[in-house]
């Protein structure tokens, strides 16, 4: 695998491409500030784990900070990613597959599946994690910044380095943000919310919105089939 430029970023040394600042453009370009530094961040701290895991160490960097980068596509607040029919991870991983196709013309089809597999899988951990290590590392960086150091993977994320990228990339009050992207969707397109965490948020929160009959259990105990 080719040796990529890098740059330290908040304290982190990270890859510096040209497809990396064009998806950073992209994603600027469709998520508030919120998102955007979340995103960022995830980033940074995907690659202080995995630079600590032995089986991360082969991992292609530019596809896990392409990943890490693009995750949260499928929040855009513009509307221009955002289908009617597909839960949020699939529009962010349709949208990081286009901007992969237009942009990254020397990618072969592994390579823009294993983003696709890192951005659909990225809030489902038990499979995420049993996939190949690009997919890993993003979703080890996405868990960290909601956890926290205390709580992410084998400890190998500071308090120190955490304060470093949280300094140059605040949180902007994100757990009340995620709150309400989730609240949003729920309102917008419930129907894409039943079978996954953000139906959670529209159950509690969301005036009219019910997860009763909704379920995968309710749609098994209507079948007629024995």
């Amino acid at each position: 695998m080719a040796i990529l430029p890098t740059r330290v970023f908040a304290g982190v040394e990270v890859p510096n491409t040209t497809l990396i600042t064009k998806a950073l453009a992209l994603c600027r370009k469709h998520l508030n500030d919120l998102a955007y530094n979340h995103t960022v961040r995830t980033w940074l701290f995907g690659f202080i784990i995995a630079a600590k895991i032995p089986e991360l160490q082969g991992r292609d960097l530019e596809a896990h900070a392409i990943a890490a980068i693009l995750h949260d596509l499928g929040w855009d607040e513009t509307g221009d990613l955002v289908t009617q029919d597909k839960r949020f991870e699939v529009d962010g991983a349709n949208a990081a597959r286009e901007f992969l196709r237009r942009e990254a013309g020397d990618w072969d089809k592994h390579r823009i599946q294993l983003v696709w597999d890192a951005i659909a899988l990225h809030t489902t951990t038990s499979i995420a994690w049993h996939k190949e290590p690009e997919v890993v590392a993003t979703s080890y960086g996405i868990t960290a910044d909601f956890t926290g150091p205390d709580g992410a993977i084998g400890g190998h994320l500071t308090w120190e380095a955490w304060n470093v990228v949280v300094k140059e990339l605040p949180r902007l009050g994100m757990k009340e943000g995620v709150r309400e992207i989730c609240c949003r969707l729920c309102r917008t397109k419930p129907e894409t919310t039943y079978d996954n965490f953000v139906g959670q948020y529209g159950e509690r929160y969301v005036e009219g919105y019910t997860l009763a009959g909704k379920k995968s259990i309710d749609f098994m105990e209507a079948s007629t089939l024995g």
